[in-house]
């Protein structure tokens, strides 16, 4: 029996998984056909009035944020990284977690806070004019946080993560050899740095800033708060204020090329590279001991990324969680905490059943056919929530219009709102956006399992089904959970398509936040606020242990962690 036995399956059985894997990549890529066939065919055109207005401005905006965060991820992430990985320093084992801290704070709920604390009002200006005597704006200046500049200051302290994240684990890979070899040929440790390990861990940098930069995008409730006119925000502006769904469709259209740009950013830094240590033994980089100014420089850029994205925002949070506990704990408090963890949890379900559908299905009816479904059901992940959420709620409005009009034909009753305008609108949102998240952690589970496992389970008379139930599913189900997890805190923390699809007087812990800190009343929504951080906890912990787990002399046999032997005195 040869290695792909497992594969070859029935022709009625790989015809099933064929036709849902299709089923499901449709029903997937459904919102972004819907944009683009409606930004092309509008019912009213009103593309030549927004490149004479606002558009230019809007796109200005959104290149301008992208290249500062993306400077500002690339530099805290790459030298943080480089540091905890390749350093000693006071604090070190601490801040290889504590630096992923950050990706649990929404980057609105950082928003809301440094306007707390930053605006004329707040505690800082308060304590400036106290400290110095001034006494009005006129007699100092101060920056305007609620700015371009502000918006990519609080991105990058709350997206460097991503860059962090996939740098540091390519860091960790780097083996001593290739460190030494360079130094071996008269290039000194900075030298090294640039010429070797940081050309070695590009690809893996390249895609951690483009995750970064899809989030740039995707955001609106930093830069609708700080006024920065970015497409996002175009997209609400078109299609709430003036109820335009073809305008909103063209701007969505324009923020899909900058994803698309953004996927061939990331395509490109990993074409043709591909690098293979050259031996058969791993040695770990010994850290490089810091002392004095270079252990204190070190320490402070670990630090400092880690107080501005979570410290900051999470002791403002509490200071005022406790002290407008009162007005925070409320009935409304419930509802809106109900609300938040049904649609999280309904979409962790969706996404993870349809993610193990997919993913068993590529092994057992073939890679090549379910591999292209599959990366045609992860489309979903790079749209940003304010483009799908037009996406979805055009055809589902379509569809509750047609079946309205037959039932209406028919039986003279009206059907109403079936799908759109309900809570099926937002929990379909989800699990397209996140639906990548899912399926990356089963799939990657699942390739861990030999094929010999469906073999003997194939010899014992177990169909595909019954194989994924009894043998595959218990193996995995550690990473099943994870990926639950890390959808169910992602769609907690979802804001602009929960703000466009959810039903009429419905609200979650996200767009309470919103709108109350829209309207200068955070102290109000801090407890809120607090709940969603204290979830977005959960998957950095787990990325951290998994990060711990995955290092090679961890997972390496004895052979291959083995220090090489000395050299000879010969040789020196």
């Amino acid at each position: 029996m040869t290695a792909d036995a497992p594969h070859r399956i029935s022709q009625g059985t790989s015809r099933f998984w064929l036709i849902g894997g299709l089923i499901v990549a449709a029903i997937v890529a459904a919102p972004i056909i819907a944009i683009a066939w409606i930004a092309l065919f509008p019912s009213e055109n009103i593309w030549p009035h927004l490149i004479s207005t606002v558009l230019p401005r809007q796109i200005a905006n959104t290149a301008s944020l992208m290249l500062g965060n993306g400077v500002g991820v690339l530099v805290i992430g790459v030298a943080s990284a480089w540091l905890v990985t390749t350093c000693r320093f006071p604090g070190r084992p601490i801040f290889e977690w504590a630096l992923l801290l950050p990706l649990a704070v929404p980057a609105y709920i950082v928003a809301f806070v440094y306007t707390d604390v930053f605006e004329f009002a707040g505690i800082f200006q308060t304590s400036l004019r106290a400290v110095f005597g001034w006494q009005s704006a006129q007699d100092y200046w101060f920056p305007n946080i609620r700015s371009l500049g502000g918006a990519i200051f609080v991105m990058s302290s709350v997206l460097y993560p991503y860059v962090y994240l996939l740098a540091r684990a390519t860091f960790q890979e780097q083996s001593v050899c290739m460190l030494e070899a360079s130094r071996m040929l008269g290039r000194g440790p900075w030298r090294t740095f640039f010429t070797v390990a940081l050309p070695l861990a590009r690809p893996a940098i390249v895609v951690g800033l483009a995750l970064a930069l899809m989030e740039t995008l995707a955001d609106f409730g930093t830069v609708d708060f700080f006024a920065v006119n970015t497409l996002t925000v175009g997209v609400f502006n078109v299609w709430l204020n003036m109820g335009n769904a073809g305008g909103a469709a063209q701007i969505s259209l324009v923020t899909l090329a900058f994803v698309v740009a953004l996927l061939a950013l990331e395509r490109i830094g990993r074409r043709g590279q591909r690098f293979h240590h050259t031996s058969t033994r791993y040695r770990p980089m010994p850290p490089f001991e810091l002392r004095g100014l270079r252990a204190a420089a070190a320490f402070a850029v670990c630090a400092l990324p880690i107080i501005a994205g979570f410290v900051i925002p999470a002791l403002v949070l509490s200071r005022h969680a406790i002290v407008h506990f009162e007005q925070s704990w409320t009935p409304a408090f419930f509802t809106f905490a109900r609300n938040s963890i049904l649609l999280a949890a309904c979409a962790a379900t969706g996404a993870v059943v349809l993610a193990i559908f997919l993913a068993y299905g590529r092994r057992v009816a073939g890679r090549t056919i379910f591999g292209a479904l599959s990366r045609i059901a992860m489309l979903g992940y790079a749209v940003p929530g304010a483009v799908l959420a037009i996406g979805v709620i055009i055809p589902l409005a379509r569809f509750d219009n047609a079946v309205d009009l037959l039932a209406r034909d028919l039986f003279g009753v009206s059907t109403g709102l079936l799908l759109s305008g309900t809570v099926f609108a937002v929990i379909f949102a989800y699990i397209v956006r996140f639906l990548a998240v899912a399926f990356g952690a089963v799939e990657a589970s699942l390739t861990k399992i030999r094929p010999t496992m469906d073999m003997a389970a194939r010899t014992l008379g177990s169909g595909p089904g019954e194989t994924l139930r009894r043998v595959h599913l218990p193996l995995v189900s550690s990473s099943v959970l994870a990926a639950a997890t890390i959808v169910f805190v992602d769609s907690m923390k979802e804001l602009p398509a929960t703000l466009i699809l959810r039903p009429f007087n419905f609200d979650t812990l996200a767009t309470h936040v919103f709108q109350f800190a829209s309207d200068e009343l955070l102290e109000q929504s801090a407890l809120a606020a607090l709940t969603i951080v204290i979830a977005g906890v959960v998957p950095v912990i787990l990325l951290s242990r998994a990060i711990r787990s995955a290092h090679p002399a961890r997972r390496a046999p004895s052979f291959y962690a083995a220090p090489l032997p000395a050299p000879s005195s010969a040789g020196s």
